[in-house]
């Protein structure tokens, strides 16, 4: 017994499932996955780029969405190496150490990305309830604040992520997923996970459903206040200024939505479900971001055209 209980807390090594079943097509599968990878990288840099050339975008709205640009490069480069690292034949193992950070990384990133969507609804309910006093309510000062406490908020997600490396896992050491979860260790672990599993859904309440809620009421204030505008015309600017904030809302929550129900109810799909819904989860706001406020935001749509324009005369 004592045998196997040191082999167990001894192996420090997992194997990422990657994509079951289509391990013939890793050439082929790798060439859609490199190019996401590539326009993330791209896409956000751009929209990074483009905020802080322009003066005009110096605003409380454009530094909110520079720092979700930021989070979503961080996201992308948590988990690059482990994806593609398989699409590419290089290996599918991972170290528990660094299956811990990593999964730190994502879960951490995942809060924040929804704080930032919190303080961008905030600035939407800003300008448009209380637009006379935007400019003093919305400060350079209370930005770097809100930005600062969205940042350590993000770190409550240590105290389970780092119990991880304190437990003993004697089930198959295989991940259902091309990088780690906090969920996918504790599905291994013969320890005690019962601190994780209840910490992780309080805080899950606490933030990620909180924050929805809270975006929600904003919005609802929002359209009460624009409702009672008389012109139609206004009511359509005022409205439209919340568009691209509101595509963002949905392209981060759906995914996560659509994950949670395939881990909580989804055991019978195939386990290539659950590892294009985590792949969905991990790239699609990325990806979409970038494009969502370059096309629905017309300073930073007209400030693209002008620098491509420069650039190819």
């Amino acid at each position: 017994m004592s045998t196997v209980s040191a082999s167990m807390t001894n192996f420090s090594t997992f194997r990422l499932m990657g994509f079951p079943g289509l391990e013939q097509y890793y050439p082929w599968i790798s060439v859609p996955f490199s190019l996401v990878y590539a326009l993330v990288f791209l896409g956000n840099c751009m929209v990074l780029h483009v905020i802080r050339t322009e003066p005009t975008l110096h605003q409380p709205m454009f530094y909110f969405l520079a720092f979700l640009s930021c989070t979503d490069l961080c996201i992308g480069l948590s988990t690059v190496h482990t994806v593609l690292g398989i699409l590419w034949g290089i290996s599918e193992e991972i170290h528990l150490d660094a299956c811990i950070s990593q999964s730190y990384f994502i879960h951490s990133l995942s809060l924040t990305e929804s704080g930032v969507l919190l303080a961008m609804a905030f600035d939407r309910f800003t300008a448009i309830c209380n637009p006379l006093r935007y400019n003093t309510i919305l400060t350079n000062g209370r930005v770097i604040q809100l930005i600062v406490t969205i940042v350590m908020r993000s770190t409550l997600v240590f105290p389970p992520i780092i119990r991880l490396k304190l437990f003993i896992y004697c089930h198959p050491h295989i991940l259902s997923h091309s990088f780690c979860l906090h969920q996918d260790l504790l599905r291994l672990a013969c320890s005690d996970i019962r601190f994780n599993s209840y910490y992780a859904l309080a805080l899950v309440i606490f933030t990620l459903l909180l924050d929805s809620v809270l975006i929600l009421i904003s919005y609802i204030f929002i359209l009460h206040t624009v409702l009672a505008i008389a012109s139609p015309e206004e009511r359509l600017k005022s409205l439209q200024t919340c568009v691209s904030h509101l595509c963002a809302v949905l392209v981060f929550y759906i995914p996560i939505i659509g994950l949670t129900m395939v881990h909580r109810f989804g055991k019978h799909l195939s386990p290539l479900v659950h590892v294009l819904m985590g792949n969905i989860y991990i790239l699609f706001p990325p990806l979409m971001n970038p494009v969502i406020y370059s096309v629905k935001t017309q300073q930073i749509r007209s400030r693209m055209k002008k620098w491509f324009s420069l650039k190819y005369l």
